[in-house]
């Protein structure tokens, strides 16, 4: 899975699943507990709950975008195909720019 995702996306996602289980401890203790007047105790937990949540969404997202595009989908297979086919289409190694000085011999 590491493959599918830019580095930049892969440590997030490794940040989130490894915070989101803290913060949905952390929500059922302040739930569970009885240090806190009970309406403080119920918004807090259900605000960290909710970013627990929240910090799992990024490896659910990346879970099933990679069974709708991944290399055994439908999509990722066109892909595949597709970049097959574009390996034989080579660009040039320059630009017009480069030709012009290499014809004037400054490169």
């Amino acid at each position: 899975m590491p493959d599918e995702y830019p580095e930049a996306a892969t440590t997030w996602v490794e940040n989130s699943t490894m915070v989101a289980p803290a913060l949905l401890g952390a929500a059922a203790g302040l739930l569970l507990g009885d240090l806190m007047h009970r309406g403080a105790r119920r918004g807090v937990g259900i605000g960290l709950g909710a970013l627990g949540i929240a910090a799992l969404l990024p490896f659910v997202v990346g879970g099933v975008a990679g069974l709708v595009t991944g290399p055994r989908s439908k999509f990722g297979v066109k892909r595949n195909i597709q970049r097959i086919r574009d390996a034989g289409i080579v660009a040039p190694d320059y630009g017009d720019v480069e030709q012009e000085l290499r014809e004037q011999g400054l490169i």
